[in-house]
């Protein structure tokens, strides 16, 4: 017998104030009583911001979904073999193409992709296959060619087809994981479109001569015509599976004007879509997921300004918040080369070096909503390896002190509102590794350069196995017993891309990181950390952010303010912030700014039902 709900669908609740949403409120209607309206949980489509790249490049291949994506070689300039990975969170760098070109087409997955043709001051006609970790050299197209389109879902399933040649190309080839055959031509010659699709449904959309809006579809024999775009366009992106279901979005309208419009795509025609962050053309071409999840990075915005930042597109019927640093108001006391503990929320900033040759004794406290002064601690020193703790409740180890004390073994204690001396170290240091808490810290490396480390149990420091490498100027995260050491320098090498991890015993060699730093900010655990701002090759100040999520590193969004020296602390990656600092190591400059990481979070939203 049929229930009410196969016969009328959801029933029609009421309530007297909104429930608590989540995705499986979709669908549902619901009255609510206090404000008299039908309301309902329905999925709309929008971009948000994303991580930036690691290259900041124009014109490479992409191929892949949104949450395994691959993105190879451009022109940065100058031509790149650079290959970067995106995990759905960040991007991270992959093995190196053998060709530095622009290759601009290319289809397949992350473990098993192919990308063909390209420019790197002349036509090229090589052809490359990346497993995920390495590339290695294909059989050549029969037409050497740039400004080409790719589509495929696989690696031995794939189409190339357009380009330019010494003009405009109708050439279409299929490859079929080992070699490239001439298959029938396109109706009509273009360069600088993109495609996107099976090798048996595909679609090619828009590209010059002309900023194009036509568009064909392939069948896995013959082209036929496809629906115009509603604004002719070149440079553009897509993403799809097939050519029934497609979403293109970004290109280039004309010599000077950047499209943030998408596209959506049914088979038959284009309707509007949800409006890019930020108008980019130049990105690339393949198919990076689907019409409901895909993103856009590197390319050309607004006035052909380069970008490396990236944005992603979803279909939901939640409220995308993107991850992102935010200004957490200003420090009283602008340092650098001090200490910190506690979290976002609960901070607190310990000495450091003012203007001038002396440490301050100043102590800086951050409710979540304002800095204010508190206690002073009772001798100031800079470079501390302190933040092991929170707000209440942390220490602060070595240092160094007001010439002639130079380096320093001393330890304090906090408790909120007092401090207490604590036994000194084995070995005086500064800019050390710091991790773990007020009764379990952990101290490693630092300056003079060595490799020392030691452990605090609450009443007494004691030696532990050392680094593997003498380093200073580093940073770290986690805990006693599961700790990492990111960076630093060492002689001969100004800043590393070293990383070690600590299981409560040894240290070993971990992960590198994507660019090398010294004198960074630490935050989270061991599986899950940031390696924030620092110094790094140039020298330079950098607003770079990376992550760690026990694996390999990858992008986060960046800092509002390049700094150095600067440092905070969180015992999880989402409450991290960065106070103070130097913003130039030419001429330095102090800085009172500080910044708080908030995680990217998806809320579900109630819309209000209407009759017209």
């Amino acid at each position: 017998m049929a229930t009410y709900e196969d016969i009328y669908g959801k029933r029609v609740k009421e309530f007297d104030s909104d429930p608590t949403l989540t995705s499986s409120y979709e669908g549902q209607v619901w009255y609510n009583s206090a404000t008299g309206t039908l309301k309902s949980v329905v999925s709309f489509a929008s971009w948000s911001s994303g991580p930036p790249v690691n290259t900041q490049r124009i014109n490479g291949s992409a191929s892949g979904i949104q949450t395994a994506a691959v993105y190879a070689g451009g022109n940065a300039p100058p031509y790149s073999t650079a290959t970067e990975e995106y995990d759905g969170t960040g991007f991270s760098n992959g093995g190196s193409m053998n060709d530095n070109r622009d290759p601009y087409s290319g289809f397949g997955t992350l473990t098993d992709t192919v990308t063909a043709g390209g420019y790197d001051g002349s036509n090229k006609a090589e052809s490359e296959t990346y497993n995920g970790t390495s590339w290695s050299e294909g059989n050549n197209l029969n037409t050497a060619r740039r400004g080409q389109q790719g589509f495929g879902t696989s690696g031995d399933a794939g189409v190339c087809c357009g380009g330019f040649e010494s003009s405009a190309s109708t050439a279409t080839e299929e490859y079929n994981g080992t070699s490239w055959t001439t298959v029938n031509a396109m109706p009509a010659a273009r360069y600088s479109g993109c495609a996107v699709g099976a090798q048996t449904s595909g679609i090619q959309v828009g590209g010059d001569p002309g900023s194009l809006t036509t568009s064909f579809e392939y069948d896995g024999t013959n082209w036929s015509a496809g629906g115009a775009i509603p604004a002719g366009k070149s440079f553009l992106m897509l993403g799809g599976a097939n050519q029934d279901a497609v979403i293109a979005f970004g290109g280039e309208l004309s010599s000077t004007a950047t499209s943030a419009t998408s596209d959506n795509y049914d088979g038959t025609n284009w309707t509007a879509g949800a409006t890019m962050v930020t108008g980019h053309k130049n990105i690339s071409c393949g198919g990076w997921g689907t019409k409901t999840a895909t993103f856009a990075a590197f390319g050309n915005g607004p006035s052909s300004t380069r970008i490396n930042t990236s944005q992603e597109y979803g279909v939901s019927v939640n409220t995308i918040t993107a991850a992102a640093f935010s200004s957490m108001g200003a420090m009283g006391t602008s340092r650098y080369g001090h200490s910190a503990a506690g979290d976002k929320d609960a901070a607190v900033v310990v000495s450091g070096r003012p203007p001038g040759p002396s440490p301050t004794t100043n102590v800086e406290e951050y409710n979540g909503s304002s800095w204010s002064e508190v206690t002073n601690v009772p001798s100031g020193k800079f470079y501390s390896g302190g933040g092991m703790g929170t707000q209440t409740a942390s220490i602060f180890a070595g240092g160094y002190g007001s010439p002639p004390e130079g380096v320093l073994a001393t330890v304090e204690s906090y408790d909120g509102t007092n401090w207490s001396d604590l036994p000194s170290l084995n070995t005086g240091k500064f800019a050390s590794c710091p991790a773990g808490t007020q009764t379990a810290g952990l101290l490693a490396g630092g300056s003079p350069a060595n490799n020392t480390s030691e452990e605090w149990n609450g009443s007494s420091w004691s030696e532990g196995n050392n680094l593997t490498e003498s380093l200073d100027d580093i940073t770290g995260a986690g805990t006693q017993t599961a700790a990492i050491a990111m960076g630093g320098a060492s002689p001969g090498t100004f800043a590393h891309t070293d990383t070690e991890l600590y299981d409560g015993t040894n240290w070993t060699n971990g992960p590198t990181m994507i660019t090398g730093r010294r004198r960074a900010s630490g935050a989270g655990t061991q599986t899950d950390a940031l390696v924030l701002a620092g110094l790094i090759p140039g020298p330079a100040a950098t607003t770079k952010v990376e992550g760690y999520d026990g694996t390999s590193f990858s992008t986060r969004p960046s800092l509002g303010t390049s700094r150095y020296y600067g440092y905070g602390f969180s015992a999880t990656s989402g409450n991290a912030y960065i106070a103070g600092g130097l913003t130039s190591p030419g001429a330095p400059n102090h800085t009172t700014a500080a910044e708080e990481f908030t995680a990217a979070t998806e809320t579900a939203t109630a819309s209000t039902l209407t009759t017209s």
